[in-house]
């Protein structure tokens, strides 16, 4: 027999997190995990749109991480040390610290700032960014508020906006797309 996907559970409101903890589904620590998973099906959309294998496969296992952080983040914090979550790692970090300096030796130094656009993949990753700095800054509040984060989610949510830059930057100049500089008005 199939595993329904309807519940019915969430028709007043609410959901539970990994652990059994009830709470409105507008609650911050949804939100954080919610926007997590926007992210995560962005990056499948940009994935979706390259042609070059190995950042492919680097896309799929930004993927993974990203699962980790959403299943971490959907746990109740009381309970979490009880689970079998994943974890993430310094490496995970420093793979994505790896591949931005990878990719700058290829591309030519930044003279201003870059205004998203030129080609789909291109705006796609831009946009990718965009919701993962968001998720950062909900992550962030969440701390702010008394939530608990792993400092390690919020680290890495930040490298991976700086990588999601560097990879658009990346994508253009492979695809031969001419940056669009920002000319502020004067």
């Amino acid at each position: 027999m199939a595993l329904k996907i309807y519940t019915k559970t969430g028709d007043t409101g609410t959901t539970s997190l990994i652990g059994g903890t009830k709470v409105s589904k507008s609650h911050i620590r949804i939100d954080s995990y919610g926007t997590v998973d926007e992210l995560n099906s962005y990056i499948g959309f940009c994935n979706d749109q390259l042609t070059d294998p190995a950042t492919g496969q680097m896309l799929k296992e930004i993927q993974d991480r990203l699962f980790t952080i959403g299943s971490a983040l959907a746990c109740d914090p009381e309970r979490e040390p009880l689970m079998k979550i994943p974890d993430l790692k310094d490496s995970d970090i420093e793979l994505l610290e790896q591949e931005i300096d990878r990719m700058n030796e290829s591309i030519p130094r930044m003279r201003s700032f870059i205004l998203p656009g030129g080609h789909p993949a291109v705006s796609s990753l831009h946009i990718a960014r965009c919701v993962c700095r968001r998720a950062e800054r909900i992550c962030v509040h969440m701390q702010l508020e008394g939530g608990f984060v792993e400092p390690l989610v919020i680290k890495y949510l930040n490298r991976l906006s700086d990588y999601l830059f560097v990879l658009s930057r990346y994508t253009g100049h492979l695809l031969g797309v001419e940056e669009i500089p920002w000319k502020p008005r004067k």
